[in-house]
């Protein structure tokens, strides 16, 4: 029997589960994995995570360990739905189903703004790595070399992208794997002109907490934004040959190995070095190669970081070109953004993406300090607003698929539904640091001011739909 309580357009979530999305499947379980693992390893790691040692010292660790908890707990809800669920939007399409139409269309929407306006900075920061390579070609050239790249690569099969994304969580994770090798072989002075460095450099400077727990706090500030990213996976789940057990797989697999890394990272870099020397924006990961003697040490890491910005473009414009097309599909973007080609890729979603990409990244080049800031004030704080709306939708999708399609939770949310409130609250009290933080409260502002036209916006369409029907 139908469910009343569906919003329109939405089918029941029994047929839901089962239904396969008109793109061509052609991910395969490699591909989602790695996904998994290397979408949040990023420069906000290998070149932001100095920023957050600044302010708290080797206490930064506990810092990532509090935000990549909070990002674990809504990768485990994003899993539970789409496993449950398959779908391109991913959490825009469970929003739409937990809460109604106007959710679905506000957190799509800003997810791809989000996603576009991102984009311009990962563009522009890989183009100037290759600039200082190649002088002779001029950043903008680099710029639309990549775009021209990652477009074709995303309009010719989704395993093309599928296979970018393998390849560069590979190199991401190995560098990662190699880097945490390298620095414990230094802690207890197996490399050549080391010695073991005890816990000077932890307990010293100050402690290990020297700034206390408000540096603790600051630290979380300072890097939760790093996680952002781990989305993608959902909604790329969808276009894989099992859509259910890949991104159940991909979920376990990927959730405490990046934990791992992130903390591990942390602990061996303030180990080795006096925290009080590193300095922000330079890569504390350049400053520990350098220190132990790797040869070429900052050329390493540029490359690390080139391939990051280039992985972090493939992905969000597969994300973008996805998410549009699945509000295309509910009726909330234009209906001639369906057109799929003959390989299941829907390739006007992408032009429509890497369009408005190519605007961002001219804003970017532009005006970087004036048009563009506002843009990228305006996505700020989005991610945790997103965030939120898939704690929420998670809440009371949970409670209709254990009463409609049991069997349909193949993964399940730990120690529901006390686990998401605490991820509700742990969200709220960042909100409150951004406003009482005077760096981050610009971008909260703006940030809010475009969530609020969004769902303005939305609210309009609501109240119209309405007088339609009637």
């Amino acid at each position: 029997m139908p469910d009343a309580s569906a919003p329109s357009g939405i089918p029941p979530l029994g047929e839901a589960a089962g239904e396969r999305e008109p793109l061509a499947g052609g991910l395969k379980q490699r591909h989602l994995t790695m996904m998994g693992l290397g979408g949040v390893i990023g420069a906000g790691l290998f070149v932001g995570s100095g920023a957050g040692i600044s302010v708290a010292g080797p206490g930064i660790a506990l810092s990532y360990l509090i935000a990549g908890a909070l990002a674990m707990l809504i990768m485990r809800m994003l899993g539970e739905m789409s496993a449950a669920m398959p779908a391109s939007g991913a959490f825009s399409v469970h929003a739409e189903r937990a809460l109604g139409r106007w959710a679905g269309f506000s957190v799509g929407w800003l997810y791809w703004f989000m996603l576009v306006v991102v984009l311009a900075v990962e563009a522009t920061g890989a183009a100037q790595i290759a600039h200082g390579w190649v002088p002779a070609v001029p950043q903008w050239g680099w710029v639309l070399l990549f775009m021209v790249v990652f477009t074709g690569a995303n309009l010719a099969a989704v395993k093309n992208f599928g296979e970018f994304e393998f390849w560069f969580a590979t190199l991401k994770v190995t560098a990662i794997v190699l880097f945490l090798v390298l620095s414990l072989l230094a802690i207890f002075g197996v490399l050549p002109d080391t010695e073991p460095v005890g816990l000077a450099n932890l307990t010293g400077q100050g402690g290990f907490l020297p700034r206390g727990w408000s540096g603790v706090i600051s630290g979380v500030l300072a890097v939760v934004f790093a996680f952002g990213g781990l989305e993608v996976v959902t909604i790329a789940a969808a276009e894989s040959d099992d859509p259910v057990r890949a991104v159940g797989r991909a979920v376990r697999s990927a959730v405490w190995r990046i934990v791992f890394f992130y903390v591990g990272s942390m602990l061996v870099i303030v180990a080795l070095l006096p925290w009080s020397k590193l300095v922000p924006g330079k890569s504390p990961y350049v400053a520990v190669l350098d220190h132990i003697g790797i040869p070429g040490a900052a050329l390493i890491m540029n490359i690390v970081v080139f391939v990051a910005l280039l992985s972090a473009l493939n992905a969000n414009l597969y994300g973008a070109s996805r998410m549009v097309f699945s509000l295309a599909e509910r009726g909330e973007a234009p209906r001639g953004l369906l057109k799929v080609a003959g390989r299941g890729v829907p390739r006007r979603a992408v032009l429509a993406s890497v369009a408005f990409g190519f605007v961002s990244v001219l804003l970017n080049l532009k005006w970087p300090d004036s048009v563009f800031l506002y843009l990228l004030n305006a996505v700020g704080a989005v991610l945790l607003f997103v965030w939120a709306l898939i704690a929420v939708s998670q809440l009371r999708l949970r409670r209709r698929i254990e009463q409609e399609a049991p069997e349909k939770l193949a993964l399940r949310m730990w120690a529901f539904p006390y686990l998401t409130w605490a991820a509700l609250a742990g969200m709220a009290a960042v909100l409150v640091l951004m406003l009482a933080d005077a760096t981050a409260r610009p971008q909260l502002l703006w940030s809010a001011g475009a969530t609020a036209l969004v769902l303005l916006i939305a609210g309009v369409r609501e109240v119209r739909g309405r007088s339609y029907r009637r």
